[in-house]
């Protein structure tokens, strides 16, 4: 939670309270669900270990910033009754619950999930002191824009060269509540490494196939074969450090764990070009989720005994 809240500041900063409002919103009504939930299936209620909060808050961070409050309830009700308690309960669900609720969302009301966008609130006044500003008329995120407008679009709207990408890397373009600042995503994940919450293999290796197969594309990608904007565009880094590695639905094996990465980096550059919605790491990660007992289990040591009775 500590590595999620310099996030949030940020996103109060560039979008406005509102995103302050929606996060809120998403956690009561996760932590709310949950308790509930766990009363209708006569379990043990356990809100006070903080999953549910955490899941509330990546709801928020993976939804536009000008959509509807109230949508987030009913992403708590599918992330967390059906995604989380349904589907096995907690530490035995499949799929990481804020996706679950993002694609629910996505599924059942689209044109909100694809169009409430919105620009930075802060403009040349403030982007003079990191880069160009961002054309304030387009609120379109930027793998939106480039895939349905093209690059010279995109170079209109956001720029080109360093500019671009120290405005991208800072957080001030259009884009969901939590995915906005690719530094305080880093920092907080590396923190995470350090501390030993998490490894590098699942993070190192969905980034690094997306930009190996974004530069191995080359120009007939949406990028031009740009690995570094690959990376630093749409929910990559947030869902590289923070979703791809949720403890319930990813491998334990190590080798398991840099094969999944690779499944998630090559799905989502894989939906990113031929998909019919510009982003793709949320369908990525679900997918892979389902094949993580199955990676365990081809990595799963061997076992060796010594002969008993002289069999072997």
């Amino acid at each position: 939670m500590a590595c999620l809240v310099p996030p949030l500041v940020m996103s109060v900063f560039v979008f406005g309270i509102q995103t302050l409002i929606i996060t809120a919103v998403s956690v009561v009504s996760c932590v709310v669900v949950e308790a509930a939930s766990q009363k209708l299936l006569g379990r043990e209620i356990t809100i006070n270990d903080g999953s549910a909060v955490i899941t509330g808050v990546l709801i928020a961070f993976i939804i536009p910033p000008g959509v509807s409050p109230l949508l987030t309830i009913l992403s708590a009700v599918m992330a967390i009754y059906i995604g989380k308690h349904i589907l096995g309960g907690i530490g035995y669900n499949f799929f990481n619950p804020a996706l679950l609720g993002r694609a629910f969302l996505l599924a059942s009301f689209p044109v909100a999930m694809t169009s409430a966008w919105l620009p930075p609130l802060h403009d040349g006044s403030i982007l003079k002191y990191f880069g160009t500003p961002i054309d304030a008329v387009s609120t379109a995120t930027p793998l939106a824009v480039m895939k349905e407008h093209g690059l010279a679009a995109f170079t209109h709207a956001f720029g080109s060269g360093s500019d671009m990408y120290l405005n991208f890397f800072l957080g001030f373009r259009p884009g969901c509540i939590g995915e906005t600042s690719g530094l305080l995503i880093l920092l907080g994940g590396l923190f995470l490494i350090y501390k030993g919450y998490t490894t590098w293999h699942i993070p190192v290796s969905v980034l690094g196939t997306i930009a190996l197969m974004t530069w191995i594309a080359g120009g007939k990608n949406m990028f031009t074969g740009d690995p570094l904007l690959s990376v630093l565009s749409g929910g990559a880094l947030l869902g590289a450090f923070f979703m791809a590695n949720d403890y319930v639905t990813c491998p334990t094996n190590k080798r398991a764990q840099l094969i999944y990465g690779i499944g998630i980096g090559a799905l989502t550059v894989l939906i990113r070009l031929k998909g019919g919605y510009p982003e793709g790491i949320c369908y990525a990660i679900l997918l892979m989720n389902s094949l993580s007992p199955v990676l365990d289990g081809w990595f799963k040591p061997r076992r060796f005994a010594p002969a008993v009775g002289g069999e072997k």
